[in-house]
C-alpha cells in the first residue's frame, strides 16, 4: 500500500496495514524532521512532489520489494507540505516471516525511495532563510542491486 498525505502519518494505521498472522517480524521506519542540519538550526521543513510520478515510483518500489523478499505486508507513506520539528515525514513498514528479510527490505526501501522518488525537501532555517535540499541529485529510474 502506498500513499502521499498532507496529514500527520498515523503510525498505528501503518502498522495495522502490514499486520499478518504469517509475519514473524514487523518493521517500521520513520523519518522525522530534525532540529538542525550540519549544525544549522532548522525551524521547519516543506515537502513537495510530482505526485503522479511519485505515486508510480512508490508503487514500483513496493512491487520490487515484494519480488525480492517474502513480504507479507508493505506500506510506504510520505508526508507533503509543511512539517514542524519532530513530525514524521516518511513511514516504511514491512512484515515478513523472518526478521532478516524485514530489515533488508525496509533498509532497501527507504534508501531507494530517497534516491528515485521525485519528492523534494526545503529546509526552513531559524534565521528566516530557506534552501532546497538535494536539488543537485539525479533521479535514477533503476533499482540497483540487492545489498
Amino acid at each position: 500500500m502506498i500513499r502521499l498525505t498532507h496529514q500527520p502519518i498515523d503510525t498505528a494505521a501503518v502498522l495495522a496495514e502490514v499486520a499478518s498472522p504469517a509475519a514473524g517480524a514487523v518493521l517500521l521506519f520513520l523519518g522525522t524532521a530534525r532540529d538542525s542540519t550540519d549544525g544549522r538550526p532548522t525551524a521547519s521543513l516543506n515537502y513537495e512532489c510530482y505526485e503522479e510520478m511519485a505515486l508510480r515510483k512508490l508503487a514500483e518500489l513496493e512491487a520490487e520489494a515484494r519480488r525480492r523478499w517474502p513480504l507479507t505486508g508493505c506500506t510506504l507513506v510520505h508526508r507533503l507540505g509543511r512539517l514542524e520539528i519532530g513530525a514524521a515525514s516518511v513511514a516504511v513498514a514491512v512484515s515478513s516471516p523472518h526478521r532478516d528479510d524485514a530489515f533488508a527490505a525496509g533498509r532497501w526501501l527507504i534508501d531507494t525511495l530517497k534516491q528515485i522518488v521525485p519528492i523534494w525537501k526545503r529546509e526552513n532555517w531559524t534565521d528566516g532563510t530557506s534552501e532546497w535540499v538535494g536539488e543537485d541529485r539525479v533521479l535514477d529510474s533503476g533499482f540497483g542491486t540487492r545489498d
